[in-house]
Parts: structure tokens; C-alpha cells; sequence
């Protein structure tokens, strides 16, 4: 499933194109994706400008002038594509490529800007994205954001802070970071990076980051700065493409030539001086990539 980095490079993908235009008129062509479509959904959209796109966590949000806010979740497999007339905006040679069959294209937004049509399609094999719909004034309220903790970027993640909300958990340490209600928008992926950077076992107690003393204080900072770091270095290099992860654009993500414990089992522990190689277990069902000879 896509990470916050990747939803934040598809809404500035989407951004360009979006951004200012109109929504002429939208198609659903099924009656549902892993929800069914809101009430008159198309009716609704129809004739709004789009002032503004945005992202809360793994939620893409466009806000409409006068009307309400589209929350819009890729799910495993979901991708926007944008056509305007002349190609379909799909440069790049892909690893894992995203689906371009039509049979797919669940939901098309026909825009207009400045008398310049185009197209945003979004197309979703699995048919676990959603899109609902959200008053302005009670988006913080929503079901789907209501409970989502901070997020991931900028300053106000630092070491107090994340030892606060790890304090007196017993939960292993990974799983408490992906838990969304404190941290909104940490993945499977950039948890495994970000603990190996800061050289923590995600076997470990949670709370054991929080404990009184330097030691603890420590970790919560190298694990809040390696936080921080990793995401940064994902939005710079445009996301990963594993799985059939890909732009707004079409083009492919990089990140994934830099990950230095995912996916990459039994291969020797990057970190200098150590002689320790990348060990796979499973976690509430989900593969960490670890290596247990630095990450303590």
C-alpha cells in the first residue's frame, strides 16, 4: 500500500492539473469501490472549482470552492492518471508497472481551466481505494481522520514528543509506529528504514524508548530524527515503486535503490563496521527487514 511519501508525490503530481481547473462533469462507471459512492456524488462534484489539494496522512483531500472536500484513498493498487488530450502522461520504464487497462478506470473528472479540457482518471484493479465526501468545517471530524495522530514531517516529531507516545506501551516497537492514532502516515517500508537508521531492534519494547535516563532519551531522538530523515529523503527522490507503485505522472519512484534493510534479505548490513546481515520475520503478519547484529 502506498506510504505517506508516495501520497504526498501523487498530490503533487496531481497538483499542476487539478488545481484551479473545474470539474466539468465525473464519471462513475461502477456503483462502488471499497465503498459505495456517496449520495449524488457526481451531481456534487460536478461545476466546483478545485481550490486546493492536500493530504492528511495516506489521504489525498481536494478542496472545493464552495462545496465540500474529497477525501480519496489509493488502497493497494489505485493511481491517478491525467490526459490531456495529447498523451496520457506516462513517461518512464517501470519495475513494477501500474495497470493501464481500461476495464480498471473506475472514476473519470473531466476539467476545464481556462477553456483547456482534460482528464484525471483513477484506476483501481483491486478496487480498494475510496472516495467520500467531507463538510470543510467538520473534516477534522471525519471517520477516516478523526483519530490520526501527528504527522511524520517537520519539527514537531522530536524525541519528547515520541517518547510521550511510546511511553508505557509494551507492543514492539514497530508495531506501535504504525500504529496511525500516534504517528499518521508510517508504512511497513519507511518504519523498517528509519529503525535501522537509528540503529533500534523493532523487536524492542516501545516503551522502552521512553524510559527515565540519556539512554532512552537517546533512542527517542535518533528514532525521531531517523523518522523525520527518511521520510525527507523519500518525497526528494519521489517515493518508492515497489509493488506497481507509480507517479501521478506515470514516472517511476527511486527511493527503493536506497533502502537498506527492505526487501533485502540475507544481504550484508550496509551500516559500516557492521558484519551483520539483513534478517526477514513477520510482525502482525507484515515482513521486517532488520538486522539484529546492530539494531538493538
Amino acid at each position: 500500500m502506498p506510504e505517506l511519501p508516495e501520497v504526498e508525490t501523487v498530490r503533487r503530481g496531481l497538483e499542476p492539473a487539478m488545481q484551479g481547473a473545474t470539474i466539468v462533469r465525473v464519471e462513475t462507471r461502477r456503483p462502488d469501490l471499497r465503498f459505495p459512492f456517496p449520495p449524488d456524488f457526481e451531481a456534487t462534484l460536478a461545476g466546483r472549482r478545485i481550490a486546493a489539494l492536500g493530504r492528511r496522512a495516506k489521504y489525498l483531500l481536494v478542496h472545493l470552492d464552495g462545496g465540500p472536500v474529497l477525501i480519496c484513498h489509493l488502497g493497494m493498487s489505485g493511481s491517478f492518471r491525467i490526459e490531456d488530450g495529447k498523451d496520457a502522461r506516462t513517461p518512464g520504464d517501470f519495475h513494477h508497472e501500474r495497470s493501464k487497462a481500461a476495464a480498471h478506470d473506475h472514476v473519470v473528472f473531466h476539467l476545464d481551466r481556462a477553456g483547456t479540457a482534460s482528464r484525471v482518471v483513477f484506476n483501481d484493479p483491486r478496487r480498494f481505494g475510496f472516495m467520500l465526501l467531507s463538510d470543510e468545517d467538520g473534516l477534522n471530524d471525519h471517520p477516516m481522520l478523526a483519530d490520526l495522530g501527528i504527522e511524520p514531517t517537520g519539527n514537531a516529531l522530536d524525541g519528547p514528543l515520541l517518547a510521550g507516545l511510546m511511553a508505557g506501551k509494551a507492543a514492539p516497537l514497530k508495531a506501535a509506529l504504525l500504529d496511525q492514532t500516534l504517528i499518521a502516515g508510517l508504512g511497513n517500508i519507511y518504519v523498517c528504514e528509519a529503525l535501522w537508521r537509528a540503529g533500534l531492534s523493532p523487536r524492542r519494547a516501545a516503551g522502552t524508548i521512553a524510559a527515565r535516563g540519556k539512554t532512552a532519551s537517546g533512542r527517542a531522538d535518533r528514532l525521531a530524527t531517523s523518522i523525520r530523515d527518511v521520510i525527507a529523503d523519500a518525497l526528494a527522490a519521489g517515493g518508492s515503486s515497489l509493488r506497481d507503485y507509480v507517479h501521478a505522472d506515470g514516472s517511476l519512484g527511486y527511493f527503493q535503490h536506497t533502502f537498506k534493510v527492505y526487501d533485502r534479505e540475507g544481504e550484508p548490513c550496509a551500516r559500516p563496521g557492521c558484519t551483520g546481515h539483513v534478517t526477514r520475520v513477520v510482525q502482525s503478519g507484515r515482513s521486517t527487514f532488520y538486522c539484529p547484529t546492530c539494531q538493538r
